[in-house]
């Protein structure tokens, strides 16, 4: 997750009349109630897309989109993503052999947030079609997408109208920003992720380099391994060292420790790979930790030893850094993780994974929050993120949407037999699936401590230091709340630090990034 969603953020609500209909026990976790289609069919507006013949020379596969912008600008696919019941419409579907012939998006499509396209408000719109072919970067901006210009469209109630839209433009091929002085930009090819995908796949990392660093020189550096939020760029390092950044202030002091930075890249084929080996994604955490790290130390002279590494990060960085730290115990010296993501799946945001029976409704039958404002008011439920994902999923389901829902069950969950993620629960009724619990099981963070404790308890000493918030805005803090009880009763001790913050939300950090550093430098051995 991330502190302000991306566009892989979700939803769909389902209206009162459902409600009354659905809020038993028995009917929330009856897998034969489902929600009706998403779009039962419209009569008033049709939508037609076709690619351009100097683009479309040879078929292609990929999911098709088309969003109903009510502003030109930004144009709609730059605001695809956004939640909440006033979000731009948006239509999906999937095509096969798509040669630029002429396509209908609308009976039939996936859609969001409304139920029915005819359920559209009057008024006008903008149209805009975009097309994802990508395979390794599950992004609505990646090389080689389509998509057409936005095209004014004007809904006048009981008007037949038809939409016809031209994917006539085409993403650009990757180009890595440009190196500066201190920043550098790497795209480094993977052996055991290329094995695995059968094709060349790469890991991208953005490096910042401290200060007397030069290209000859003797002097050795620890490594600071950051992870950014939710579906955040390699190329997050300009921000960290954008002028009024507290980083970069830090970072530039005189007495500042001196590390290299490396900030990891949260896209891949089915999202956020979470830096974690995992059936779909493949070897993540191997090829970072035994290919790309080794490779950065030898190119910008790391010490390299597991002792001269530390990791940190918030919400999916702050649970991928604690991962890392857990699954590598030698290959780091600590990690510094903010507000991570559920580290206890009793308490996967408001799902207990193991108890409850239905994801999208809790056992009083009532919509499970997602997401809740300063003052505990609900801004968007599970059932409502997942909708969302549905749509732009392949096959309608939220599982191969690169979504954060998406993008945790392709993680924690099973490969299944047709090559695709198999989902932890219904992606319309929300039912959870007993089979697919065990496979999760292997990335409870707090089961795996606590289940191996006496082999990794020498190996973690004093290496943890967590801190979230108590009023999180997605529910972060209760899985930190059962991960800090196991940690302050371990046996041998853990020596870990768990802190929450009184009325504090997503995002907050108790340390400036000068004392976070001082910290680190302390956890870490230096050489030359």
């Amino acid at each position: 997750m991330e502190t302000v969603r991306s566009w892989l953020l979700v939803a769909g609500i389902l209206s009162v009349g459902f409600w009354w209909c659905g809020c038993s026990n028995a009917l929330a976790d009856n897998p034969a109630v489902e929600m009706p289609p998403m779009d039962r069919g419209s009569t008033f507006l049709k939508i037609q897309v076709n690619g351009s013949r100097e683009l479309f020379k040879s078929s292609v596969d990929g999911r098709l989109l088309v969003a109903l912008g009510r502003n030109a600008s930004p144009e709609p696919r730059n605001r695809i993503g956004e939640t909440g019941m006033e979000a731009d419409p948006l239509l999906g579907r999937d095509v096969v052999n798509f040669d630029g012939s002429p396509v209908p998006v609308g009976d039939g499509a996936a859609l969001f947030p409304l139920r029915e396209l005819r359920d559209l408000s009057p008024g006008d719109y903008w149209a805009q079609a975009v097309l994802l072919t990508n395979r390794d970067l599950r992004l609505i901006s990646a090389p080689g997408n389509f998509f057409s210009e936005p095209t004014h469209v004007k809904v006048v109630p009981d008007r037949p109208i038809t939409v016809d839209l031209t994917l006539n433009q085409k993403q650009p091929e990757e180009h890595l920003p440009a190196d500066t002085n201190q920043l550098r930009f790497i795209k480094f090819r993977s052996e055991r992720l290329s094995r695995f995908y059968g094709r060349s796949m790469y890991l991208r990392a953005g490096v910042v380099l401290p200060q007397g660093w030069t290209p000859t020189g003797v002097d050795r550096y620890p490594f600071l391994i950051i992870v950014g939020g939710f579906g955040s760029r390699f190329d997050g390092v300009q921000h960290l060292m954008g002028t009024e950044s507290g980083f970069r202030k830090a970072w530039l002091e005189e007495k500042a420790p001196r590390f290299v930075a490396v900030h990891l890249d949260g896209a891949g084929p089915n999202g956020d790979p979470y830096q974690i080996n995992s059936d779909n994604n493949g070897p993540y955490g191997d090829a970072v930790v035994y290919e790309l790290i080794p490779f950065l130390e030898t190119t910008f002279h790391g010490v390299g030893t597991g002792a001269s590494r530390v990791t940190t990060g918030g919400s999916t960085g702050g649970w991928v850094s604690l991962a890392l730290q857990v699954f590598y115990p030698d290959e780091f010296a600590g990690c510094w993780s903010g507000f991570p993501d559920s580290p206890d799946f009793r308490a996967f945001q408001s799902i207990n994974l193991y108890a409850d029976r239905n994801a999208y409704v809790n056992r009083f039958g009532f919509e499970r929050p997602s997401k809740r404002d300063p003052n505990g008011e609900v801004e968007f439920t599970v059932r409502h993120e997942c909708q969302l994902e549905n749509v732009l999923g392949s096959g309608n389901q939220f599982t191969e949407s690169a979504g954060q829902w998406g993008s945790w069950n392709a993680v924690y969950g099973p490969r299944g037999l047709d090559g695709r993620p198999v989902p932890a629960w219904h992606p319309r009724t929300g039912t959870i699936d007993p089979a697919v619990q065990d496979h999760w099981r292997k990335y409870d963070l707090r089961m795996i401590l606590e289940r191996d404790w006496k082999t990794l308890a020498p190996r973690l000493r004093g290496k943890i230091h967590i801190w979230v918030g108590d009023s999180d805005d997605y529910f972060l803090d209760a899985g930190a709340r059962l991960l800090e009880t196991f940690l302050r009763t371990a046996t041998p001790p853990a020596e870990a630090r768990v802190e929450f913050g009184p009325r504090q939300r997503h995002g907050w950090q108790p340390r400036t990034w000068n004392q976070l550093l001082d910290e680190m430098d302390r956890a870490v051995v230096k050489g030359r």
